[in-house]
């Protein structure tokens, strides 16, 4: 984030008082994909100013970086993430197979990829077997494929639940859990800072995969009217959300511009999105350490999109 993108920086406080007392922190991690990147950034600037949570909540590849966040709360850890996530490739995640992908979008299946990859990544990003065994406390969101409703996952095998936060709709299939099949955590909850508020947290750090509005692209095509009327909503969500936040609750928000912007399954941008997730939360913090409240927070504000579907099946971004 250059010098001129001062004005877009976000910290806002609501009560005097809160900003130099030591508050129930927690650190929110939003969905968005292979944009997941800038959170380590996010997180490199954190740890630096020996910032620490005192909860963590994940939706999406959110759930991932949570998890990978809480066995190792500190610079060592944010390292290994950071060189977890340069390591990751598409084949990794999103394997093509034998059939192009904007075929696999019209043949009959669950999803249009496995999610082996997605096993191994989290798998190798934990240090703990069980949500309850976190050194951090860790709640993961998902959505019931029964009836739709926000499934927070507290405790339990680890990553059956972080893969059932991550499990894209369409993309990626169902997770089952306990005899419930579940979907992305994004789709009912994307930016979790209501949990975060319920749970009890005063200061609230929340780490974006874009940026803070969200302005819908004209549509070419029926599905991605679809799409953009899916993100609308997502996006409105959070944005009431920062609306409506009770007294003495206190948000800081990390964001990154629209670029670089990746397909779902490109993950060649990932050090150019660690380092702009890093320079924006470093500029945010160091503006809210000296006490400034950035510009007012609009019914309009939201997460930017976080993924392109591109020719796979739309031009759009999704999170």
């Amino acid at each position: 984030m250059g010098p001129g993108a001062s004005r877009r920086w976000v910290a806002r406080r609501r009560r005097t008082g809160v900003l130099r007392r030591r508050a129930r922190t927690a650190f929110v991690f939003a969905g968005g994909g292979s944009r997941g990147a800038a959170q380590i950034g996010m997180l490199q600037a954190l740890m630096e100013r020996g910032i620490t949570a005192d909860a963590v909540y994940g939706a999406s590849v959110g759930a991932i970086n949570a998890g990978g966040f809480c066995g190792t709360p500190n610079a060592v850890g944010v390292e290994r993430m950071a060189d977890r996530w340069r390591a990751i490739t598409r084949e990794d995640v999103f394997p093509q197979g034998r059939f192009p992908t904007p075929w696999r979008f019209f043949q009959q299946r669950e999803a249009v990829h496995p999610n082996n990859g997605v096993r191994m990544i989290v798998e190798s990003g934990l240090t703990f077997e069980r949500l309850e065994e976190s050194p951090v406390r860790l709640e993961v969101v998902a959505t019931s494929l029964t009836d739709g409703r926000t499934q927070w996952f507290t405790h339990g095998p680890a990553v059956e639940r972080i893969m059932a936060s991550a499990a894209l709709p369409a993309l990626l299939p169902p997770v089952e859990v306990d005899g419930e099949s579940f979907i992305d955590g994004g789709v009912v909850d994307n930016v979790p800072i209501g949990r975060a508020i319920a749970q009890g947290a005063e200061r609230i750090f929340v780490l974006l995969c874009g940026p803070m509005h969200y302005t819908p692209h004209r549509y070419r095509r029926p599905v991605e009217a679809v799409l953009t009327a899916f993100f609308i909503a997502v996006h409105a969500k959070f944005a009431r959300e920062l609306e409506r936040l009770p007294e003495g609750v206190e948000v800081v928000v990390f964001t990154v511009d629209t670029e670089p912007v990746s397909r779902y399954d490109d993950f060649s941008a990932t050090e150019a999105l660690i380092t702009a997730g890093r320079q924006n939360a470093q500029a945010v913090l160091g503006f809210w350490e000296a006490g400034g409240i950035g510009d007012s927070l609009r019914p309009a504000a939201a997460v930017a999109p976080a993924l392109s579907l591109g020719d796979a099946a739309a031009e759009d971004q999704a999170v």
